[in-house]
């Protein structure tokens, strides 16, 4: 196909993948599974059914390779699925860069990012097992901007605890998330125990994911007919995102890509999954040959390349499972950068055992240079980004720019997980000069997990 034609790779409405793909499926190992905090043994169904309802439960331990979309599920994704591939031709032009980039935009979905892939079937599975209300935290505000429009869509109520930083910094995020119909409270807040004792000890405290989802899990718990859904982390939120990667496959077939190398930003793990999980699902039938798949990090919660890979709390109170992830300690308070959707203390367990395993490489960058990349981005290819992919697209430009000295012609993807319309206070900041980049010594991380680890209890391993 020629370059002209390769900008924009569509895919029909009827081409639209119609099942979800199941990384577990094809791991030459099984991770470490979740385990209940009072046993220490491997958690079951009915450890999780005051929070989750039986078909996500269901999929959260799923073995099969492929789980059918429902037909209610697929209506809804219709509204902005199958989202379009472009190539970066502008970009690369003002690299000079032999490599070929592209990037599956997940902007175009009502929230602007790709979280609602997975908001809507949690939405439909719970409103199908009779919930009425869902319960969750946001950290840049895409996630409760997301869950918001998907309850809109099977009538159910959507109350979010937006992590305080970001709750200040991005008010329209707020205001979007009340549109769709939610209901939105700053973490720490006065609602709850977990706020109040934060509260308590750090009045000014800017919040943290870990400390919205205690919020949130502690409200869910607390009435049966309240269900709380997370966006990230979770096996069954990755499996859903899968879609992005399923169709980013059949769009390279369609003009004879071969991709080199896949970069993806990673906080929880949910947009990295979705886009890498089913081309290492060929690379693992191939016995390894494939791309290079890399996660991209913000230094300043930098869980896989600085974090301990240990059983932790998936949040500040101790309210969830022991996760085996890598992590830096669930009481662990990030700086208060810009990406809010990266500021977690831990990375998904399934992404966290492939990089033990070896099969993905991992980065961590400041947001300087991230945004540098966004404005470059933005000049060239008329979309500013969100602050989180930011971070893929300084690895990708990097790579690009490493080509110009090699003479490489590789094959770039990224995923362009939504986009920076209302983030752009964040732009002002850099553009004025005010961002200041944080990074973490090895001996301060390892303090904060040790001094978390210290207070779980006993487990095997």
């Amino acid at each position: 196909m020629p370059d002209a034609l390769r900008h924009k790779v569509l895919l029909d409405e009827d081409e639209m993948p119609t099942r979800w793909y199941n990384i577990l499926h094809d791991l030459p190992t099984p991770p470490p599974p979740p385990l209940h905090p009072g046993t220490g043994q491997p958690v079951g169904p009915d450890d999780l059914s005051a929070l989750f309802p039986m078909d996500l439960i269901a999929q959260e331990v799923s073995t099969e390779q492929y789980i059918d979309i429902p037909a209610e599920v697929l209506d809804v994704y219709k509204l902005w699925r199958p989202s379009p591939l472009f190539r970066a031709h502008r970009l690369e032009k003002a690299l000079g860069t032999p490599a070929r980039i592209y990037y599956k935009y997940e902007g175009v979905s009502p929230a602007g990012s790709h979280k609602p892939n997975t908001a809507v079937p949690q939405a439909y599975y719970n409103a199908k097992a009779g919930i009425r209300k869902l319960t969750t935290e946001t950290g840049a505000g895409q996630w409760g901007t997301s869950l918001a429009f998907a309850c809109a869509q099977f009538d159910l109520e959507c109350e979010i605890w937006q992590v305080r930083a970001s709750y200040d910094a991005k008010p329209y995020r707020k205001i979007m998330m009340e549109t769709f119909g939610g209901t939105v409270h700053p973490s720490p807040s006065d609602l709850t125990e977990a706020g109040r004792a934060m509260l308590a000890s750090d009045p000014d405290s800017p919040g943290s994911l870990g400390l919205a989802i205690s919020e949130a899990v502690e409200v869910a718990a607390q009435d049966p007919t309240v269900n709380y859904a997370l966006g990230s982390v979770l096996n069954h939120v990755l499996l859903h995102q899968t879609i992005i990667g399923e169709e980013a496959l059949l769009q390279l077939a369609k003009i004879g890509e071969v991709v080199d190398l896949i970069v993806g930003c990673t906080g929880g793990g949910s947009n990295f999954g979705g886009l890498t999980f089913p081309f290492l699902r060929e690379k693992l039938a191939a016995g390894g040959a494939g791309p290079v798949i890399r996660a991209v990090e913000p230094a300043s919660c930098p869980s896989l390349t600085q974090g301990t890979y240990a059983y932790d709390f998936g949040d500040v109170a101790g309210l969830t499972p022991l996760l085996k992830m890598h992590t830096l300690g669930h009481d662990f308070i990030p700086d208060p950068i810009h990406a809010g959707g990266l500021r977690y203390h831990g990375m998904s367990p399934l992404i966290s055992h492939l990089y033990d395993q070896g099969l993905i490489e991992a980065e961590a960058r400041t947001q300087k240079d991230c945004f540098a990349a966004g404005v470059l981005f933005a000049r060239t290819e008329g979309i500013v980004p969100a602050p989180e992919p930011t971070h893929a697209l300084a690895a990708a430009v990097e790579e690009a720019i490493r080509c110009v000295e090699t003479g490489e012609e590789k094959v770039i993807l990224t995923a362009l997980c939504g986009h920076g319309h209302l983030d752009l206070p964040a732009y002002d900041a850099y553009l004025r000069g005010d961002l200041v980049d944080h990074t973490w010594d090895d001996d301060e991380l390892q303090e904060s997990v040790a001094r978390a680890l210290t207070r779980l209890p006993s487990i095997p391993g």
